[in-house]
């Protein structure tokens, strides 16, 4: 069977506003976050977050407040967005269980947004001159034309031929950027022939049943060395430690999505020289289920499990391989020989025993064939019907 399908990206390329125009975007951004702000006060008080009632209710006054008709609608939308979000993450417990204060606090206040939090444009506010590479783009200040912009060749090709939707204006350091959508066709996904299972934890980053292990030992050291230097800085509490905090707050962030991008290709990249597909672990609500020791809860709950999960998962839709992902209950207790599963099975952290047929290999290597296994069954129970037919 072949399957084929949609994949949305996003590409970013980066704003060079001259001055004028850096100040207009600026005083953009403040403005609509600001309407942003009223709106979403509305909506709380009111308890209407569904898009037509808070229209009916918020656009005349935005339009009084001089945003053009787009826009209104723009921000009215990002804020009805923004609490959609927020019922998933406490449907799906991201905010603690009932009665929890963090749950508390974000359902006791109306959501605020930040006076430079990113603004989605669609096609009628914002254009795009790609050839020329410069966009025109509606400001409080009147429609700016000719902003020019920059980036990668591969990147202009993608906006070229698959940009669709809404593009966000974003600023950072200083910088301006446009993050654009893209619908990129997938290359058609054929059946695998097996699967390379994937277990993922923080001794190791991603260790696949292959054998290959992807340590994790560079990457905590560098977010050890962070965290103790965000602690000085903080209790230091000048000017310059504060600058110098703004400053180095995302390196960690682009080191880790650095890592998780080539761990992701090279397991991508080996799954499509095999031919085989890629199981992963379902790994929601990990933060919740799982019980460690304070020094080991903050490297769990500064580790993006999902973003490595999601780079692999689009990396793989655009080489055409197949993704599962399956349940991870006792896959580090269970004997990838014999499917024994005992908690004995486990006697370290890097050691896996079998007590019932003495099958022994390293504990990642073991529950990373495991995942395989059930990637294996788990795609022929999904396309068994399909195969029928």
């Amino acid at each position: 069977m072949v399957v084929c399908s949609i994949v949305k990206l996003v590409v970013q390329v980066r704003l060079l506003p001259t001055p004028e125009q850096a100040a207009a975007l600026e005083a953009t951004l403040h403005a609509v976050n600001q309407a942003a702000n009223l709106v979403s006060q509305t909506a709380f008080a009111a308890g209407v977050t569904r898009e037509y009632a808070l229209r009916k209710i918020t656009y005349g006054e935005l339009k009084a407040a001089g945003l053009g008709a787009q826009t209104a609608q723009r921000v009215i939308k990002k804020v009805v967005d923004a609490y959609t979000t927020l019922r998933a993450n406490i449907r799906a417990g991201n905010l603690g269980p009932q009665g929890s204060p963090r749950r508390k606090r974000a359902q006791s206040k109306p959501i605020a947004f930040r006076p430079s939090a990113a603004q989605p444009f669609d096609d009628r506010c914002l254009s795009w001159q790609l050839d020329a590479r410069t966009v025109s783009i509606w400001t409080t200040a009147g429609r700016l034309r000719g902003v020019a912009f920059t980036g990668s060749a591969d990147r202009i090709k993608t906006l070229t031929a698959y940009r669709k939707g809404e593009s966000d204006l974003v600023t950072r350091d200083g910088m301006w950027f446009l993050i654009a959508t893209c619908e990129v066709p997938d290359p058609p996904v054929a059946t695998p022939d097996g699967f390379v299972g994937v277990d993922l934890g923080i001794a190791n980053i991603a260790t696949t049943s292959d054998g290959k292990r992807h340590s994790g030992r560079g990457l905590n050291a560098v977010r050890h060395r962070q965290r103790e230097l965000r602690a000085r800085l903080q209790a230091k509490g000048t000017k310059s430690a504060k600058r110098l905090l703004k400053k180095r707050r995302r390196k960690e962030a682009r080191f880790a999505a650095n890592t998780n991008h080539v761990i992701a290709k090279q397991i991508v990249t080996e799954a499509e020289r095999t031919g085989r597909g890629i199981a992963l672990e379902d790994l929601g609500g990990i933060r919740d289920r799982v019980r460690l020791r304070k020094p080991q809860r903050v490297t769990l709950h500064s580790w993006s499990f999902h973003q490595l999960g999601s780079f692999i998962a689009y990396k793989a839709a655009r080489a055409g391989v197949a993704v599962v992902h399956v349940d991870p209950a006792y896959t580090s207790q269970a004997c990838s020989s014999c499917g024994h599963v005992d908690k004995r099975n486990r006697p370290g952290q890097e050691t896996f025993a079998c007590t019932s047929c003495g099958f022994a290999e390293h504990a990642d290597v073991n529950a990373a064939r495991n995942i395989a296994a059930r990637g294996v069954a788990g795609w022929a129970v999904s396309h068994a019907a399909d195969d029928a037919a």
